[in-house]
């Protein structure tokens, strides 16, 4: 099982679309293109539900939760327990989607709680003034994606990208950055990472696809051809 995240990175991100023996298929093409692929970290966030049936099968992915609150073994009944996603095997976990947001007090928690237990960290920002904020907690990756492009197709443009990428690394040159605003097509993955994404991820570009597994691997293929460019 992969526990760290490395650079490049392809997340992808079935949200609530797929579940059970669908979501099983594809997360095992994932783990497939993996092996393939040593060089680069596959992710798949995975629902909460499905998390042990995909750790359980699958062995060079990085399973990764959708979520996690901020506490420790005790009350909390309907919350996340950061050591039950673990047990389950994920050892990333998504936290500040625009689809399940944060407060900072709630962000900062849930973050101490992921480092805790080794479980590695990708937060969301959609703005810049949000991406220099969170860079400074210390994740693992931000993930650079305005709200308002979320599954619109439209991908962020290149001043977006080059800014963030920028403004990230100057607070910490260690945090990688995720773009990955309307990813649709392996051209928009490619795209994406020649203008120095250290990784991307997908969710309906993929789901919607006439067959998703076919587009989950041209994807992977699009991004270490882009990587493999750069140098």
């Amino acid at each position: 099982m992969m526990t760290k995240i490395k650079k490049p990175f392809f997340v992808f991100n079935p949200k609530s679309y797929l579940y059970g023996e669908e979501l099983l298929k594809l997360a095992q093409k994932a783990d497939e293109m993996a092996a393939k692929y040593p060089e680069i970290t596959v992710m798949v966030t995975v629902p909460f539900a499905d998390i042990s049936n995909i750790a359980n099968q699958t062995e060079n992915l990085i399973v990764t939760a959708q979520h996690i609150d901020g506490i420790t073994p005790g009350r909390g009944i309907g919350h996340v327990l950061p050591e039950s996603v673990y047990y389950a095997g994920a050892r990333a976990v998504f936290l500040n989607h625009a689809e399940r947001p944060l407060t900072l007090t709630e962000l900062t928690k849930s973050m101490q709680r992921a480092q805790e237990l080794g479980i590695e960290t990708i937060v969301c920002a959609d703005s810049l003034a949000e991406a220099r904020a969170i860079a400074n907690l210390k994740p693992t990756a931000i993930l650079c994606e305005p709200t308002e492009l979320i599954g619109t197709g439209q991908t962020s443009d290149e001043s977006y990208i080059t800014a963030t990428n920028q403004v990230i690394k100057e607070v910490d040159e260690n945090i990688l950055v995720m773009q990955a605003a309307g990813i649709s097509t392996p051209e928009d993955v490619y795209r994406t990472m020649k203008l120095g994404a250290d990784g991307t991820g997908c969710t309906s570009g993929i789901t919607n696809a006439d067959s998703p597994i076919q587009m989950l691997e041209e994807m992977i293929v699009a991004l270490n051809q882009a990587y493999q460019e750069r140098g």
